[in-house]
């Protein structure tokens, strides 16, 4: 079964054919971090526009790169929540167009348990992608989803059958990487910026805390972004008057790579210990790590120490925002129930993450 995923919920518009759910046939990516990069941050405006420009060439391409046409196509899988209303439309729009005009099933997608199914894509027309993605999960799966927007544990029983047994309380894992980058002076995304210079700093150089919680899966990022910020204005001396906006160019290079690997040491250590509290406490025979933040290598690093089995992620370019994964789970979501219907269907921009969905 072939089927087509188109993704545009924030800053990335994608089309990507998978195969059964495991075989990626073709993985089109136009991304926008180059337009927002001078915002240091995402636009919704501009990314909407951005979206209208090139969705239909992204489509185009991901059927050429497939070698397909669209009468070899199943069906369609279209992000529809969560994430920006403005780009959640542009893509849906498309998607609906199409599985009308074309007369294809159309199913939509919850973007976040879409990034966990992106570890089910094995194979890339026949080859296996990497050695890491060279096995499928197996249930009961544990999930940590870490990107710009959610930070969250799960168990899946099944494609249908989940629960989300801890979540952050305030900001992502992801969106606390850009905002500490945006204090010591690092360009956007944060992810990269801050892995980068980490590897230049001490990471015990500037000890941080970690948020304690009620639910022991919980996540809190919020005080570890102020506490980097605190020290940041002890380090250079000044108060809390003092413009945040003016901090970075009182750090010299060695202090900046110092905070950004102090900060990834904490924020990974929040990961990869609620993680495998999560694994003890539980039976579990599979742990995937999905989300951008999954492409963090001091993150793989620690999670494959602290867990006494092979710790499942999908290659980098499936790590971040990416269609193959809505194509992915566009699979065994045909598997367990009817298609939507494309004339009722509508975006839900802050729609959370339920069994039903």
């Amino acid at each position: 079964m072939k089927i087509l995923g188109i993704e545009s919920s924030c800053d990335e518009t994608a089309a990507s054919i998978v195969e059964d759910g495991k075989r990626l046939l073709s993985n089109v990516v136009n991304s926008q971090i180059d337009i927002h990069a001078k915002y240091g941050g995402v636009v919704p405006e501009v990314a909407a526009r951005s979206h209208v420009e090139v969705v239909n060439s992204v489509i185009e391409k991901a059927l050429k790169d497939a070698e397909l046409d669209w009468g070899d196509i199943d069906a369609i899988g279209v992000t529809y929540a969560p994430g920006l209303s403005g780009s959640l439309l542009i893509g849906s729009i498309a998607a609906k167009t199409i599985a009308v005009l074309k007369n294809k099933p159309l199913y939509k997608i919850h973007h976040i348990k879409a990034h966990v199914f992106a570890n089910f894509i094995t194979e890339q027309k026949g080859q296996i992608l990497s050695k890491m993605s060279e096995k499928s999960p197996e249930y009961p799966i544990l999930a940590l989803v870490v990107s710009g927007g959610h930070t969250q544990l799960m168990i899946f029983n099944s494609s249908t059958d989940f629960e989300i047994i801890g979540q952050t309380q305030d900001d992502a894992v992801g969106e606390a990487f850009d905002k500490v980058a945006k204090i010591i002076g690092l360009p956007y995304p944060g992810g990269p910026s801050i892995s980068e210079a980490a590897k230049k700093g001490d990471e015990n150089k500037y000890p941080l805390p970690i948020s304690r919680l009620n639910n022991p899966y919980d996540f809190s990022f919020s005080g570890l972004k102020t506490a980097v910020l605190r020290s940041v204005q002890k380090e250079v001396g000044v108060d809390f008057t003092f413009p945040s906006y003016k901090l970075a160019e009182k750090l010299t290079d060695q202090q900046r790579a110092d905070f950004a690997a102090s900060f990834q040491k904490t924020a990974v250590k929040t990961l990869v210990d609620k993680t495998a509290k999560a694994f003890h406490n539980n039976k579990i025979k599979s742990v995937v790590v999905a989300g951008g933040v999954a492409a963090n290598q001091k993150l793989r690093q620690e999670i494959e120490k602290n867990l006494p089995i092979d710790v499942l992620y999908p290659p980098i370019p499936l790590c971040t925002d990416n269609a193959a994964m809505v194509a992915a789970l566009t699979y065994y979501e045909s598997l367990n129930r009817d298609s939507d219907n494309p004339l009722n269907l509508e975006i839900k921009s802050n729609l959370e993450l339920k069994k039903d969905i």
